[in-house]
């Protein structure tokens, strides 16, 4: 039943790989739990209190509350997924609530440092360790749609990209002239293995990017610059968002960027601060006057 669930994730509902795998994983950790406790691999019978054991266990190996909700999330939808085929009465998650936290505050890259690494560092570095920070950086897209990325999705004319996020959903993200040269640059040196040649960016064997390779060559990188505690891809992505939003990007244009499908979800990413969202709302809103504030 866990492939036919993960068959339906992917070919109806059309998730991405990344996020079918996400759920597989999740499965069989309580699969394996299910196993080591009950002496049984059989999921579809579980109880609250297997549920709930499941939590606990979690807990006391200090798995973070969000990775503990993101595996209920997944229970719930697999038992979900149960009762649509009549396989079971009520989903054992009925009456299981998500763990109460508060996300921890992601404070992004300064434009000071991005600047010092673009300039006195990067541009003495690994021709594609550069690509990969700017790229990043630039275009806020996640690790996962850099290391997916299609070479056809990439058009220097135009200068912009085709970037395939979430859900297979498509948009399109500008560059600037500066990194359309750069990539030009990298197509020189670029050596795709024949079953990778549909892949824009691929290692120096050849290969498709991993995103562990991506994660430790931004680390690297961001470590040389700065000292907060977080250097990771999904911080350029935040850092990107921030930056454009202080210097005035319209926040609906940011949301387009990044993929989003709400509002909602670019405002709290981004950490947009309150003053700079009464200055969107006091600009664009047909109510709103020089006299008014939010």
């Amino acid at each position: 039943m866990r492939d036919k669930f993960l068959d339906y994730l992917q070919f109806e509902k059309r998730y991405s790989v990344n996020t079918v795998t996400s759920y597989g994983r999740d499965l069989d950790d309580f699969i394996l739990f299910n196993l080591r406790t009950e002496s049984s691999d059989n999921i579809i019978k579980a109880d609250k209190k297997i549920i709930r054991n499941f939590i606990v266990d979690l807990n006391e190996k200090g798995v973070s509350k969000r990775t503990v909700n993101r595996k209920l999330s997944t229970l719930r939808s697999f038992y979900a997924f149960l009762l649509r085929l009549g396989e079971i009465e009520i989903s054992p998650l009925e009456t299981i609530n998500s763990l109460k936290f508060y996300p921890e505050k992601q404070i992004p890259i300064s434009q000071d440092e991005m600047s010092m690494l673009s300039n006195d560092i990067l541009s003495i570095s690994n021709l594609l360790d550069e690509c990969i920070i700017e790229m990043l950086y630039q275009t806020g897209m996640r690790k996962a749609e850099l290391c997916g990325l299609k070479f056809e999705s990439v058009d220097l004319y135009k200068n912009e990209l085709k970037i395939i996020g979430k859900g297979n959903k498509e948009r399109y993200v500008p560059i600037s002239e500066k990194l359309s040269n750069l990539l030009k640059s990298y197509l020189q040196i670029r050596k795709p293995k024949e079953e990778y040649q549909s892949l824009f960016f691929v290692n120096r064997l050849g290969k498709k990017l991993t995103e562990k390779f991506v994660y430790v060559v931004v680390n690297k990188y961001l470590s040389l610059v700065t000292s907060k505690e977080k250097k990771s891809p999904h911080i350029l992505r935040h850092s990107f968002a921030t930056h454009v939003l202080d210097n005035g990007a319209e926040i609906s244009k940011v949301k387009e960027i990044l993929g989003h499908s709400s509002l909602a979800s670019t405002q709290v990413y981004t950490n947009a601060n309150i003053e700079q969202l009464k200055k969107v709302f006091n600009q664009a809103h047909p109510r709103a006057s020089k006299k008014e504030e939010l």
